[in-house]
């Protein structure tokens, strides 16, 4: 069986209509869910885009693998072994378009980590660029007298939000610089983003003079919406090639993306579900049930370790060693219990802070104060809204907080008496957030 991981940088869930949104942004995507399994409690514990990566590609958690911050000193450990790495030892043809480099380029036997030119997207890496590398790898997989695992990289949902025609209008048709309509005004205000590059951080995201807020929404859903197509395109020409039915397609996302929900406006920090809440499906003719949606909580590092199981290496004692689980069971059976009752959160990039997410219950604990100004406690009821985590009930729920504080800690020490190591977060710094200068300082 081949496999063709299909990633999406700063995707949120609940912006594609297969998770119920309320524009149809992603027809193509929610094709692919209807003939696969899609599991609608998908939660990436560690962001952004470094720690995402490292815990989807090694099945390790931070506490494992140590990657806590986007671009930290920390190096990803050479006996974790990542799954291009297992696969390219069990005789897979591997390649990757992809621009991380890193530790991520490990195992590929082909990795494409250039940036193209373009008048769209902060580095040119649109995705009708990544497809022109990601199709001509499937063309040369055809030729090999081995299975391939090929994994795909989008970034265009990340900002800025700029996508081409006749995409940059998709879903809006108003007056985003309407004087009259001042949406936008107590964002700027608000944001520490503004005074460390002043305009240029409006500029950057595509924004600059808008006033509508619901413009820079709509600009990130017709981002989304550019994507599809793209995935489209990537489908079509598996398709195409007659690899579709021996093909292991898994769809899903890094992070999210924060847009009005929180006060981390147009970004991805902060422990929300606007960030950690992301899509996740796999399609396999004959192997992967069609129609599934799948409730319950499972985690990017579960990922690696259900392929492995669909691919047939189940019982391999790498796997075994991993933090994740297979989804796999759950696939089988149907079961909405999911694979954790309690997922562990960590952020280490612009803030520092640490959560749980429970079933019904967010607990976000902050290591050092917060720029926003916000609380360094928060709690939130995540079966209320949309929209989500807008009332914090530290103050009120007390007793919800200190147990679930008791239940993150023990987790946490089982977790490093577990792996030898020390905990990444008491060990690393920001790497980004030193630029912001906190509220009142």
């Amino acid at each position: 069986m081949n496999v063709l991981l299909i990633t999406v940088d700063t995707l949120r869930a609940d912006r594609l209509s297969c998770y119920g949104y309320k524009r149809l942004t992603t027809p193509h995507i929610d094709r692919l869910a209807g003939e696969g399994t899609l599991f609608l409690d998908m939660v990436a514990p560690h962001i952004p885009t470094h720690p995402a990566f490292t815990s989807l590609m090694t099945g390790h958690d931070v506490f494992s693998h140590q990657i806590v911050a986007h671009g930290g000193a920390v190096e990803l450990a050479p006996h974790i072994r990542t799954l291009a790495e297992i696969l390219s030892a069990r005789g897979y043809h591997t390649a990757a378009a992809d621009n991380l480099g890193k530790w991520f380029a490990r195992g590929f036997e082909a990795y494409d980590c250039s940036s193209f030119e373009s008048d769209f997207g902060m580095w040119g890496w649109t995705g009708e660029n990544v497809n022109k590398v990601a199709c001509h790898r499937l063309n040369g997989a055809v030729e090999k007298d081995s299975p391939f695992f090929i994994w795909v990289h989008y970034w265009d949902p990340h900002t800025p939000y700029n996508p081409p025609a006749p995409f940059r209008r998709m879903f809006y048709e108003g007056d985003e610089r309407d004087p009259n309509n001042r949406s936008m005004a107590r964002i700027e205000a608000e944001n520490p983003f503004k005074s460390w590059v002043e305009s240029d951080a409006w500029q950057l995201r595509g924004i600059k003079g808008a006033t509508d807020v619901e413009f820079v929404k709509a600009q990130y859903d017709s981002e989304v919406a550019y994507t599809d197509v793209c995935v489209a395109h990537l489908l079509t020409r598996l398709r195409e090639l007659g690899l579709e039915e021996d093909t292991l397609v898994v769809f899903m996302g890094d992070h999210g993306e924060v847009l009005d929900d929180q006060v981390c406006y147009f970004d991805h920090h902060g422990l929300y579900d606007a960030n950690v809440c992301v899509p996740l499906i796999f399609r396999c003719p004959g192997t992967v049930p069609a129609g599934k949606r799948i409730h319950g909580q499972v985690a990017t590092y579960d990922v690696t370790p259900t392929i492995l199981d669909l691919l047939g290496y189940g019982d391999e004692t790498e796997k075994n060693d991993m933090t994740g689980l297979s989804c796999r069971p759950l696939m089988a059976s149907g079961n909405d219990n999911g694979n954790h009752d309690a997922v562990v959160l960590t952020e280490c990039t612009w803030m520092r802070k640490r959560g749980l997410r429970t079933r019904d219950w967010k607990y976000i604990e902050a290591l050092e104060p917060d720029f926003h100004g916000l609380p360094p406690v928060e709690l939130y009821d995540v079966r209320e809204g949309p929209p989500r985590e807008q009332t914090n009930l530290a103050n009120e729920r007390p007793d919800v907080a200190a147990q679930l504080h008791k239940q993150m800690h023990a987790m946490i020490r089982e977790r490093l008496a577990a792996t030898g190591n020390t905990d990444p977060l008491e060990e690393q710094e920001i790497t980004l957030g030193k630029r912001i200068v906190a509220p009142n300082s």
